[in-house]
């Protein structure tokens, strides 16, 4: 007889739900200073990459190149990011501007209390292995390694983590 506990439920589903909670609760907090929590995360890849090419800006944002493109435009459009020419005439680089350095960082003082509002409301150890689940599950995906067994050296060092 197979005991094994299975998940019910539709994860997909799960994660959406929480994801949208999560957004709101960042959106709330980030939204104060005229930045959607996505704009946020896009201005801060640029300045910590760029100047960098869209393409790589959207492979470390995970973001197809229609949706990065749709992200730039009101950063571009507000002065914060900048499409300069790449080093040839055919490619283009993103930069971080003096006023988007300024509005990410008035930015990250808002995102920080709303990562310290959850911190505080579901506990740092459970924030730490959700990062770490997540992590996890996403290098799955992404076919980093493959499978990984329960003890594979890179889940113990995930678990040890959490």
């Amino acid at each position: 007889m197979d005991r094994t506990v299975k998940p019910q439920g539709c994860t997909n589903l799960k994660l959406r739900q929480l994801m949208r909670r999560v957004a709101q609760h960042y959106d709330a907090e980030v939204g104060k200073t005229g930045l959607k929590g996505t704009q946020y995360s896009l201005l801060s890849y640029v300045l910590k990459l760029g100047p960098v090419r869209p393409v790589d800006l959207a492979h470390a944002a995970r973001l197809d190149a229609s949706t990065l493109t749709r992200n730039l435009r009101p950063l571009v459009d507000a002065g914060w990011v900048e499409l300069g020419a790449g080093p040839d005439a055919r490619s283009r680089l993103v930069a971080i501007t003096p006023a988007g350095v300024h509005k990410r960082a008035e930015a990250q003082r808002h995102w920080r209390v709303a990562q310290e509002s959850l911190n505080r409301q579901w506990g740092a150890d459970r924030v730490q292995a959700l990062h770490a689940m997540l992590d996890d599950c996403l290098a799955l995906l992404e076919g980093d390694g493959g499978p990984q067994s329960v003890g594979s050296p890179k889940r113990a060092k995930n678990a040890s983590a959490a």
